[in-house]
């Protein structure tokens, strides 16, 4: 499936950004800028079921492929959030990027339980609830939310849920790798963490941050980034 994207920036230099689940390419509204500012073409996709792409069917595998047939191969830089660190990883060799930033990926789910409830009772949440779980958001990154939970299909859950919660954290980085790591991380746990390193990932912590790194704490966020630029 071809899928929407988003462009910030002109030049050679090119950076694709994969957001997570229940969000689209609004959740990169101060980072794709922030890459242009640095010299990249910026291009930031909407995976299957979510913002202006099309819709199911659903699955781990469909999400990666989706990002082949979209996006350029041969990327300076690719970065995927939770959900859209889990499709890159399944799309990294394919897709060759020189460097790849997995934002606390959706790895390890075998590890634990995924109920797709839990994430289609998001689908109607309201902005008190939103403001609640996420105290650091700014305003706007609030509005992005309600208007990124409208346009998702809560179906997508089920590619990642139940039975299909399974491990696929990469055996080996295929490119040079770097993972942030929220703190804590619900995903990423300590010993998770020092697996990664030893099957040849660089791990980063910013601490403080929730889950959605790039929200909760943009400048840790672009600060943990230093070096892969």
């Amino acid at each position: 499936m071809k899928l929407h994207t988003r462009e910030w920036g002109s030049g050679d230099r090119v950076a694709l950004l994969v957001h997570g689940i229940m969000s689209d390419h609004r959740t990169w509204r101060r980072v794709g800028p922030a890459l242009a500012e640095r010299g990249y073409r910026v291009i930031a996709v909407d995976l299957r079921g979510h913002g202006g792409s099309g819709r199911g069917p659903y699955s781990a595998e469909l999400f990666a492929d989706d990002l082949v047939e979209t996006l350029p191969a041969g990327a300076e830089l690719a970065l995927g959030h939770s959900l859209g660190g889990m499709a890159l990883s399944l799309a990294a060799e394919r897709l060759a990027p020189r460097r790849a930033v997995y934002a606390d990926p959706a790895w390890a789910l075998g590890a634990m339980p995924v109920d797709p409830a839990l994430f289609m009772e998001f689908r109607d949440a309201s902005r008190q609830m939103i403001a609640n779980l996420n105290p650091r958001w700014e305003d706007a990154d609030i509005d992005v939310e309600l208007a990124t939970l409208a346009a998702w299909d809560p179906r997508t859950a089920l590619a990642v849920g139940g039975e299909h919660a399974i491990d696929r954290t990469p055996e080996r980085p295929v490119v040079p790798s770097l993972v942030q790591a929220a703190d804590p991380s619900f995903l990423l746990s300590d010993e998770l963490k020092e697996d990664l390193v030893r099957r040849g990932f660089e791990v980063r912590t910013v601490k403080g941050a929730g889950h959605t790194i790039h929200r909760d704490d943009f400048d840790g966020f672009m600060e943990s980034l230093e070096g892969w630029l």
